[in-house]
């Protein structure tokens, strides 16, 4: 049977018993490296990628991505909606009215920002009824005076379904006792769960009845757009605004209210990646030592090699046999327990924090450890794997087809 000549060598000093066992203590520790290398970029960038996804659909399908809004409320609303609709940029439209307040039940107060929407538009531009716990966001109906919670505010507050919640607003009331804070009486009808950070401070009332609270004609405060790329929020937001000058519109966007948790996300992800490929780069360094030192405990075999008529470029081709399948085997190894990790390490933190009762991701706009695998990075971080082992092989190798068969044999 045919086989390289070069590709028997080398395996063949591989499988062989060496009479330096440090060498091959070396080799064993460079592919370890390269497997551990390989398995935790692999495992922490699917953990940043999860991260990552997390913010844009939990976070960002909440929060408006981008607004135009206007000091005076807009009865006219409808026609500015579909104006706005037809920029392929916006896959959705929404009315709105914001305001802000403290919610009171049963001896407990918290601070609230509640938003007036329509929910027949609303599911165009929000992730809320996918994540509806009790209820159902259709439940908001004008003149009802309905809410809806997030499921920690309901907690915090010992609310359930049917139960009545206060709604107290900054704008004071002149009545015969004295200027009073205004007070309203809200039925809880939804509760959705996104994450701790939106769940304790959104909550969702019919689009008429917040125009009542705040005194205002039925129309809305402004519109809310969700758009097929998200980082098109800026242009898209000011684009709406300026394609109607006859209305005084203010363009907002979700890079002024959450642009900075996306971006440490981001450059966190670069410097984590950054600083595990240097474990990578470690164990390339390890082949070039562990076949600098094969190299010079196989002079004698080299030398006579090339005394039987080995050319340089056969000697180079053996030894780059070896230190590549170092890293062929640690980078396949290490991918492969990579990807493992990847699918699992949601589930195996999620145990932990469980059993032990740790409370890992309270500080965090998720709840658990997010991971999601993508092929890209796995075939990048592999084919950079792949790479550097070739690279480290070069020089031993060339130095290896260098040496001269009668220095060397004078001296055995």
């Amino acid at each position: 049977m045919f086989r390289p000549l070069a590709l028997f060598i080398g395996l063949r000093y591989t499988r062989a018993e060496r009479s330096n066992r440090f060498i091959s203590f070396i080799s064993l520790i460079s592919m370890i490296g390269m497997t551990l290398g390989v398995a935790v970029l692999i495992t922490v960038l699917s953990v940043m990628n999860g991260f990552d996804h997390e913010l844009k659909t939990r976070i960002l399908g909440m929060v408006p991505q981008a607004t135009v809004s206007s000091s005076e409320i807009m009865t006219d609303w409808p026609d500015l909606a579909e104006d706005i609709k037809k920029d392929p940029e916006v896959a959705g439209v929404a009315p709105f009215i914001q305001l802000q307040g403290m919610l009171t039940s049963n001896g407990q107060v918290a601070g609230i920002m509640v938003t007036g929407i329509e929910p027949d538009y609303e599911k165009n531009v929000s992730i809320i009824g996918e994540h509806m716990v009790a209820g159902s966001i259709e439940s908001l109906k004008g003149g009802d005076f309905s809410i809806v919670l997030g499921e920690k505010m309901v907690e915090s507050l010992n609310l359930q379904l049917g139960d009545k919640v206060t709604l107290v607003l900054p704008e004071a009331s002149p009545s015969p006792a004295g200027v009073i804070p205004r007070f309203k009486r809200f039925t809880l009808t939804g509760v959705f769960s996104i994450s701790p950070e939106v769940d304790t401070l959104m909550a969702f009332i019919p689009m008429d009845d917040a125009a009542k609270l705040l005194r205002l004609p039925t129309g809305a405060q402004g519109i809310r757009m969700r758009l097929n790329d998200i980082f098109n929020a800026p242009l898209a937001a000011q684009k709406a605004a300026a394609a109607h000058p006859d209305k005084v519109l203010y363009p907002t966007d979700w890079t002024q209210s959450h642009g900075q948790l996306f971006g440490a996300i981001q450059m966190e992800k670069a410097m984590v990646g950054l600083l595990l490929f240097l474990i990578i780069l470690v164990a390339a360094f390890n082949i070039v030592s562990s076949l600098v030192m094969l190299v010079t405990d196989k002079k004698a075999d080299i030398a006579i090699l090339k005394t039987f008529g080995a050319s340089p470029r056969l000697i180079t081709q053996i030894f780059m046999v070896q230190g590549v399948l170092i890293g062929v085997i640690g980078t396949i190894a290490g991918a492969i327990l990579g990807v493992i990790f990847a699918l699992t390490v949601s589930d195996i933190i999620g145990f932990i924090n469980q059993s032990f009762g740790l409370h890992l991701f309270d500080a965090y706009f998720v709840d658990y450890l997010p991971s999601q695998l993508r092929v890209t990075d796995v075939l990048v971080i592999t084919l950079a794997s792949f790479a550097l082992s070739f690279l480290a092989t070069i020089y031993p190798a060339r130095r290896a087809a260098k040496i001269q068969p009668a220095q060397t044999l004078r001296y055995e």
